[in-house]
């Protein structure tokens, strides 16, 4: 199988038992436009992963692999066991992906981008798609640089990407997981819970929970918040603009970084 359709292998698998789970066990209830929110996600996402597969044809496995054949990368120049430089690499990408996410946050016009992402008001495992088309451009040069500039292995790479995948529908997910449970697992990986204080329309709130798959990223950083002010239940999600049903369509959402601040 190709570097593709094992990515894609793995984002339906994941993507198929996480919306199971969303209808059978519900964290929160909504029905809130989600014919609209999911149809807008899902061709922003589509045009997204079409403009990707356009700049890098072979996916950032590709980039490692060029790395390794033109000696290019700290790791291409030191001799490593292969399990700790994999360790090392899912380290790696990890908080560099917890530092992009930062940054979209603070600096103005990747804000204007990632807004796109936070508009949804209901968060889902759709949600883990709803990114702008140019912030998926962004995302992968700022990965590709950290990429060729440590020499990951490709292997390392890949595995990566399934996880990062997997694991931000995993956090985005409507899903209940046992208060027990959910604070085990929170002592290593970021869960539904934790990440949907970040979707807080309180920006207070939204300064939180940055990380994606790790959770020591934020513990670390102080970035870290428990549970949302107001329960889980009672909290609003989204952006305290563009709630109404036509903001959820993907014109809306594609045109979004070029609106007026809200």
């Amino acid at each position: 199988m190709s570097d593709l359709h094992i990515r894609i292998a793995a984002f339906t698998i994941a993507f198929t038992i996480l919306a199971s789970l969303e209808i059978i066990q519900p964290r929160l209830r909504s029905n809130a436009y989600r014919k609209h929110r999911w149809t807008g996600s899902w061709v922003i996402f589509l045009i997204g992963a079409f403009v990707a597969r356009l700049l890098v044809p072979g996916g950032l496995a590709a980039l490692a692999m060029w790395a390794h054949l033109n000696n290019v990368g700290i790791f291409n120049f030191v001799s490593l066991n292969q399990v700790f430089e994999f360790v090392i690499a899912i380290i790696v990408l990890d908080l560099a992906v917890w530092a992009q996410h930062y940054v979209t946050h603070k600096i103005p016009f990747l804000w204007r981008l990632h807004r796109v992402h936070h508009s949804d008001i209901h968060v889902d495992v759709t949600t883990a798609l709803r990114f702008h088309p140019l912030e998926i451009l962004f995302s992968i040069m700022w990965k590709g640089i950290i990429v060729i500039s440590f020499g990951f292995s490709a292997l390392a790479v890949l595995w990566f990407e399934i996880i990062l995948n997997a694991s931000a529908q995993f956090n985005h997910s409507n899903i209940r997981i046992p208060t027990r449970l959910d604070k085990a697992l929170r002592l290593f990986i970021v869960t539904p819970d934790m990440h949907r204080v970040h979707h807080s329309v309180d920006e207070l709130e939204t300064s939180r929970n940055f990380g994606f798959f790790l959770s020591v990223w934020d513990k670390l950083l102080r970035t870290y918040k428990t549970q949302p002010e107001l329960e889980h239940e009672k909290m609003e999600i989204g952006q305290k603009n563009w709630r109404e049903l036509k903001d959820q369509r993907a014109i809306s959402l594609l045109v979004r970084p070029f609106a007026r601040d809200n």
